[in-house]
């Protein structure tokens, strides 16, 4: 390596140390001198050291780099052992972000000059995030650190292990696919799930539409439709909150097709897009006239994930698809839309993520297009019907016209 290239090595790793020492010092910028084990001038010169240490083990023995990082973690022990007789604090936060400058500054002269820049940023902002992240700690329900592990469970763990090629009569179900379904729509409901507690659905049922739509549009329907039996008044507010809810759910659809077949969301992106506009419209309309009522904050969603509805997904989704080519083989195209419509009438998604990936294999565009649509419409009166029987008559012909014309304007184009 020639010596203006060492240079620059050296150059790109102090400046690494200094990122990271500047976090630590801006951080203990309170305390006096020695009350802390290291700041930015000694991050700066560990980040240095890692770069000259580096430089050296290339030019005589790899093994010296694990001697000097034993030597240096002794080092950082024995000042921690000091500073807890005096200080009392347990944290060895200081102490392995350290020890990780160092590792840095070796990357640094090894080559791996992104990696070790990328690394750094990340340290810096996970140690400056410190309040951030103990405050959604301290706001960590149990649940909701078990719907985290069951998710990271089914997606990093049993998704990559899943062969990925196609089994059956008719060759329809790829274990790798329709898990990878059942991940995605995990996915959606749980960050759903989130956005509502994060913001809160103390803004209203607007609010509580467009972020629970991510999640079920039918379960908005039916806890919104819930309230106007308790206050009539509240009608266009919560019908407003129920159509931002079915309006996402437009979007929603148009999400799932974009990620698995881009052809087929071309095709569906007008119809779909203008319902979801004209739904929008509406409910903006219902909660400009209702905009000083509110909704009850504990209409939430009662778990951000369920093991047990992601199974029941599957299954949903398997039955589906071997309907799908049964049907499909004897009654052909009628068949698929007479399907479409009775999936409908549960869920939109299964038989979406159905079509779709239908479309990839062979079916038309235009039947996978049609098919989809059905479903998107039987659903919407669907939740029409709920919000009458669960709700009144009233709120459910709001919902009922105002979709009726959103499907129809859709459905003409």
């Amino acid at each position: 390596m020639i010596e203006p290239e060492k240079f620059k090595l050296m150059a790109i790793a102090l400046a690494i140390g200094l990122l990271i020492g500047l976090e630590r010092g801006w951080q203990y910028r309170d305390k006096g001198e020695g009350t802390r084990i290291a700041g930015l001038r000694t991050h700066g010169l560990i980040s240095l050291l890692g770069g000259l240490w580096g430089i050296l083990a290339q030019q005589t023995e790899p093994l010296l780099l694990g001697l000097v990082f034993l030597c240096l973690t002794l080092v950082f022990l024995l000042a921690f052992s000091k500073r807890l007789d005096k200080f009392e604090d347990f944290s060895i936060t200081g102490v392995i972000g350290s020890l990780t400058t160092f590792t840095l500054g070796v990357l640094t002269v090894y080559g791996h000059i992104t990696l070790a820049a990328a690394v750094a940023v990340v340290i810096s902002s996970l140690l400056g995030f410190k309040p951030l992240l103990h405050g959604w700690m301290k706001k960590l329900e149990e649940r909701e650190l078990h719907a985290t592990l069951k998710l990271l469970l089914i997606s990093v763990v049993i998704l990559p292990v899943l062969p990925n090629r196609n089994f059956g009569s008719w060759a329809t179900l790829n274990p790798y696919q329709i898990w990878w379904m059942v991940v995605m729509i995990a996915a959606i409901s749980y960050l759903g799930y989130f956005a509502i507690k994060i913001v809160g659905n103390q803004h209203g049922p607007v609010l509580t539409g467009l972020l629970g739509g991510v999640v079920s549009s039918t379960a908005v329907t039916i806890n919104l439709s819930r309230l106007v039996t308790q206050d009539a008044i509240m009608a266009d507010a919560l019908a407003a909150g129920i159509l931002t809810a079915c309006a996402t759910m437009f979007l929603r659809t148009l999400l799932l097709t974009y990620i698995l077949n881009p052809l087929l969301f071309s095709t569906l992106l007008p119809a779909l897009l203008l319902m979801g506009a004209v739904t929008y419209l509406a409910a903006l309309f219902l909660w400009y006239r209702a905009r000083n009522i509110q909704t009850n904050g504990e209409d939430r969603l009662e778990n951000p994930f369920q093991l047990g509805m992601a199974l029941k997904f599957g299954a949903l989704l398997v039955v589906i698809m071997l309907l799908s080519r049964v049907i499909q083989s004897y009654y052909g195209e009628l068949g698929t839309y007479f399907l479409a419509a009775a999936s409908g009438i549960a869920d939109v998604d299964p038989i979406t993520l159905t079509i779709t990936q239908m479309s990839k294999e062979g079916l038309a565009i235009e039947i996978a297009q049609r098919a989809i649509l059905i479903a998107v419409a039987v659903n919407s009166i669907v939740k029409s019907i709920i919000a009458s029987i669960v709700g009144s008559w009233a709120l459910g012909l709001r919902i009922c016209l105002i979709l009726t014309t959103a499907i129809a304007v859709g459905l003409l184009i």
